[in-house]
């Protein structure tokens, strides 16, 4: 069935996604689904709302022949999937290569390797470092595409919305919100060596908390918390952290992200380059999500 109104699309975009957490978290994915929650559920639908507002309600309406070769393609890459598909072990194989090679060596070695308890954040963080950064580095230039389309950046003084002034119920609520927002995506941030989370779940938290913060008091009550050009070099200096964490392992005798040459133990240098990067991670995905609201408030008010 067609959906033709973007806002009903995007709210069912939303319920998708924080159906699917739920279904990460009864299948023991909690890591998966708190990154679905925030990011899905959370960050994503709002600013997908921020970019309806720039645009119309309902969707353009379009011949069937200029839809019939996105269709014909569409279905071609459906075909093509269920194909990959009929290759793949029976769900929950235990005879499955996963289970054989990648399970083992990840559940038996990594604990003495990385020596934090959550398996998660050892495979993303150290075991697939190059990955995590290329993650970091796509979210980075995302942020750059989009507020340079936008024009972001060539004039900040010119919007200041005023926010939910006459709204006081709101304002108490978020006041009173806003600090365990934040000090939860501070626990999340320094906790996911432990726990489910890390930098890419604790950035969205901090960037929603700022969000909320710019909706309810206004533009230009943000715009003095987090100036827009701090935020821009956040945006840059999470990234660097990355990276400069990455050449130290190189200039003390190790190979590029190699954590084991940052302390006297290995174990122990595993623990500060997670750390590290994890904090750059979170630094960049915050920034750049405050950055593209940035983006859409402006437009918006020069609309």
């Amino acid at each position: 069935m067609q959906l033709n109104k973007l806002f009903s699309a995007v709210m069912l975009f939303g319920m998708y996604s924080l159906l699917s957490a739920a279904l990460f978290v009864s299948l023991d994915a909690v890591d998966v689904a708190l990154t679905e929650a925030s990011v899905g559920a959370g960050i994503a639908t709002i600013l997908m709302l921020g970019a309806l507002s720039l645009t119309t309600n309902r969707q353009r309406q379009i011949s069937w022949k200029r839809r019939l070769p996105a269709a014909l393609v569409t279905v071609a890459i459906g075909v093509l999937l269920l194909y990959g598909l009929s290759d793949l072990p029976v769900f929950g194989d235990p005879a499955a290569p996963a289970f054989k090679h990648v399970y083992p060596r990840y559940a038996f070695e990594s604990p003495h390797e990385i020596g934090i308890p959550n398996m998660v954040t050892s495979v993303l963080a150290s075991y697939r470092g190059y990955d995590t950064l290329g993650e970091v580095t796509v979210i980075f230039t995302a942020a750059v595409a989009v507020a340079t389309l936008m024009g972001h950046g060539s004039d900040t003084r010119s919007f200041s919305g005023e926010g939910m002034e006459h709204h006081l119920i709101l304002r108490i609520n978020a006041k009173l919100l806003l600090p365990m927002i934040l000090l939860f995506a501070l626990y999340v941030q320094f906790h996911g060596d432990y726990g489910p989370g890390g930098g890419f779940q604790a950035g969205v938290i901090f960037a929603a908390g700022f969000i909320l913060y710019g909706l309810v008091f206004g533009m230009s009550t943000i715009r003095e918390v987090a100036p827009p050009k701090i935020i821009r070099i956040l945006c840059a200096a999470g990234l660097g952290l990355y990276l400069l964490v990455g050449l130290c392992g190189m200039l003390l005798g190790g190979n590029f992200l190699d954590y084991n040459v940052l302390a006297h133990h290995p174990v122990h240098g595993q623990h500060i380059g997670i750390m590290l990067i994890e904090l750059g991670v979170g630094t960049t995905v915050a920034a750049s999500m405050i950055g593209l609201f940035y983006a859409y408030a402006e437009h918006e008010h020069r609309q």
